[in-house]
């Protein structure tokens, strides 16, 4: 069964049913299992958090393609170049981002709990999924998460007063354990909105309000579509009248991410005649990891009841609307992550036949689903 909303028609799967055809989907491309499972469970983050954007509905427009245009490399075995214990550069090879992104966080991770910090700095990365996903991974074992990636040769976004796109969407997290509530998860982009987002309110036909896309004049464009038409350029974090700290922000991501790791970067050379898409099958991007354990500076119990009050006295915050609580980012992902686990997962109509249809192929069940958001 399938409802209509004011948005979109929606169709709710089981959580695990999603992720088993996600995971059949990479081994079938030539994932070893065990990549494939990680792959998935990063890619079904994003519907599971309510960040659709960056979920499932990138399976056949964008990883699919990556691995089957040589973009990304499913045997792809990173390689590490230089370790100096609490800092390590890796090549990653042009292996798959959603799973070597985890790998990569989770060695800084263990770095971390070494030395206090840990850096793994990668190039020759692909495309990752949700920053937030890979810094909780931090965070859920009681330490500072912190991942920025650039776009490696793919140019997106004008800098402020420029004619061409120098820059991508380089998101930017941070996370942390919250005692016991849910971790803070910051995932952003340093644009005003990831492409994604403009994208999915294409395929629906909704509106987008001003400040995320401009024609060449400067004027709003509201009408998503004239993005991936060439008629529109997406805008940095704060355009309307801060335009420069979201520029700024992109700048300290590629500076983090590529500069460090010696990765494909935006604002090169040729970067002043070209269309913005990348030139041959490396995309090359740079992508920074970061794990601090606190705990090694002054005791676990000491840390765990600071992030208890910082965070507790936030969530009670007197409110000026009583039907709006304040939240931090993070508690709203989470709260969402459980009942959607609990009940399944909504899907847009379209990702869901999508999928369906990749699991009939692979031979694998999967529901018609429901129709509750």
């Amino acid at each position: 069964m399938v409802i209509a909303t004011s948005e979109t028609t929606r169709v709710r799967v089981p959580y695990q049913q999603l992720f088993d055809v996600v995971t059949g989907a990479f081994v079938a491309r030539g994932l070893p299992e065990p990549r494939a499972r990680q792959a998935s469970e990063a890619l079904c983050y994003g519907d599971l958090v309510g960040v659709g954007s960056h979920g499932t509905v990138n399976l056949a427009r964008l990883y699919l393609p990556l691995l089957e245009e040589g973009r990304a490399d499913p045997a792809g075995c990173p390689a590490v170049l230089a370790d100096h214990g609490a800092a390590v550069l890796v090549d990653a090879r042009r292996s798959l981002g959603l799973w070597q992104a985890s790998d990569a966080m989770d060695l800084a991770i263990e770095r971390a709990a070494r030395f206090g910090v840990g850096l793994v700095s990668v190039r020759r990365g692909t495309h990752f999924g949700c920053a937030g996903h890979h810094a909780r991974r931090a965070a859920e074992r009681g330490m500072v998460g912190l991942v920025s990636s650039n776009c490696g040769r793919q140019r997106i976004a004008r800098p402020p007063g420029g004619r061409v796109a120098l820059l991508g969407t380089n998101p930017l997290s941070v996370a942390a354990p919250a005692g016991t509530h849910p971790p803070f998860v910051l995932d952003m982009s340093t644009t005003a909105v990831p492409t994604g987002r403009v994208r999915a309110a294409a395929r629906i036909g909704q509106q987008i309000p001003p400040g995320w896309l401009a024609d060449e004049s400067g004027r709003d464009v509201t009408d998503p579509a004239a993005f991936d038409r060439g008629e529109a350029h997406l805008l940095w974090l704060g355009a309307a009248n801060s335009a420069f700290k979201g520029f700024g922000l992109g700048l300290m991501v590629e500076v983090l991410s590529a500069l460090v790791a010696g990765s494909g970067f935006g604002p090169a050379d040729e970067a002043l005649s070209a269309d913005g898409r990348p030139s041959g099958r490396d995309d090359d991007i740079g992508i920074l990891m970061v794990a601090i354990a606190p705990a090694l500076l002054r005791g676990p119990e000491a840390v765990a009841r600071d992030a208890e009050q910082l965070f507790g006295t936030v969530l009670a915050c007197p409110l000026a609307d009583g039907d709006h609580p304040v939240r931090y980012p993070g508690w709203p992902e989470a709260e969402r992550a459980l009942r959607r686990r609990e009940h399944g997962v909504p899907l847009e109509a379209p990702v869901h036949s999508e999928l369906a249809g990749l699991a009939d192929s692979l031979g694998l069940p999967f529901p018609a689903g429901t129709g509750e958001r």
